[in-house]
């Protein structure tokens, strides 16, 4: 019995538990347009909202993972799981500029907290071998949530527009609930805590702020990771940021039509992390899977501003994230295969890279937007496609040293 089969109770809570909170956060999505024209709030606004999220996310982050791998994963998980609950609920009584910004603020740190502290936990329970099927599992249940999110925000949007921000603050508390009376320590216990045992160079990445953090990274295998990390999420920011805002004033899509579009648009990756993308990986390796993926989201990104009819944005929408949803993954295996024993410290940077480049991306979409509503997709296709061939350049480089040591 693998690994991966002795620890299937906690992967579930684990899927379980992120299913929950995302779709919490997905089932907001199509009303956006709807709240901000109730507050009267510009696209600038909602990047900056969004970056608040971000920046909160990105200064916690490394805290975050040096703080799973010193007292426990689980620790992190409940806690960032409530911090989430409230932030949400805070958001819906909002109404006014002030209290939205602190419930964001308080919602990037529930992410910083949740996420490096799952992605460790899911590397302590599986192998080497296990690990990508482990990190597709993850991700799956990530996708699934933003997959059922939409949908159910847009019932729930009937009974009001801030309805769906308690129902996901309601997810929340659920959430933290079944990891307190379910989920066990992934860590064994004379390891929590425990650091006099630890290499010293471990010690000193674990110290410091996030910018000594940052200048370590630049000399670590997974750099490039990290870089392709923040260009992904750069770009998709600038995508996922004005979606809702693109179509309603382009084509007046509602909140239903927004919800179908998210909804089905990402069935095929939820599939695909769940069926073959393991496969994926063994058969073509994380490095061609990064390219290729990148090469399809920046193209297809280009494609939404050219298309009117519905199933064509429909068919676009679904491409773009089927990609993301096969490269999010392949990238978070690819840092924890070298990773080794700092798992939560390098998934506290990965988090922390992805702020980065969601604290850019929202507010420079938002702005652009209000300048015209074509330029943040624009964007994030250049952005993305020169992240395709900074991958294509150190794949030259890479074979370049093969052949030099050969």
């Amino acid at each position: 019995m693998t690994l991966l089969l002795k620890n299937r109770g906690a992967m579930l809570i684990l899927m379980f538990n992120l299913l929950l909170v995302f779709t919490g956060i997905g089932l907001v999505i199509p009303i956006m347009p709807k709240f901000m024209e109730t507050l009267g709030i510009t696209g600038g606004i909602v990047g900056l909202l969004v970056a608040a999220f971000s920046l909160t996310q990105l200064l916690f982050s490394p805290l975050a993972g040096r703080l799973s791998d010193k007292f426990g994963r689980k620790k992190m998980i409940v806690i960032g799981m409530i911090v989430f609950a409230v932030s949400e609920a805070m958001f819906g009584f909002a109404s006014s500029s002030v209290l939205l910004f602190v419930s964001r603020l308080l919602g990037g740190i529930a992410a910083a907290m949740i996420m490096p502290a799952v992605m460790a936990y899911a590397a302590d329970v599986t192998t080497k071998e296990e690990r990508a099927k482990g990190m597709g599992f993850i991700n799956a249940a990530i996708t699934t949530g933003f997959i059922i999110g939409p949908g159910i925000g847009g019932y729930i949007a009937e009974f009001g527009i801030r309805a769906p921000f308690y129902a996901a603050g309601a997810a929340g508390l659920v959430a933290a609930f079944i990891n307190l009376v379910s989920l066990r320590e992934s860590r064994p216990v004379k390891e929590v805590g425990e650091s006099s045992n630890a290499p010293s160079t471990i010690k000193a990445k674990g110290q410091g702020g996030f910018l000594s953090q940052l200048k370590h990274s630049y000399r670590e295998p997974y750099f490039l990771s990290l870089i392709i990390v923040f260009v992904l999420s750069f770009g998709l920011a600038n995508f996922e940021t004005v979606f809702g805002l693109f179509v309603d004033h382009k084509f007046g899509y509602e909140p239903k039509d927004i919800a179908f579009i998210i909804t089905f648009g990402s069935i095929a990756g939820a599939v695909v992390q769940v069926t073959i993308f393991s496969w994926i990986l063994e058969k073509f390796g994380e490095k061609r899977v990064i390219s290729i993926c990148l090469l399809f989201a920046g193209l297809f990104i280009a494609l939404t501003l050219f298309v009117h009819q519905f199933w064509m944005v429909f068919a676009v929408t679904f491409i773009i994230f089927l990609a993301i949803d096969i490269l999010r993954p392949a990238i978070s295996t690819q840092m924890s295969m070298v990773a080794k024993d700092q798992q939560g410290y390098v998934a506290g940077l990965n988090s922390a890279f992805t702020s980065l480049g969601n604290i850019a991306g929202p507010i420079i979409a938002g702005f652009l937007f209000d300048i015209d509503i074509n330029y943040p997709y624009g964007l994030a296709c250049i952005v993305l496609l020169l992240s395709f061939m900074l991958t294509l350049r150190e794949k030259k480089r890479s074979l370049q040293g093969a052949r030099s040591t050969s």
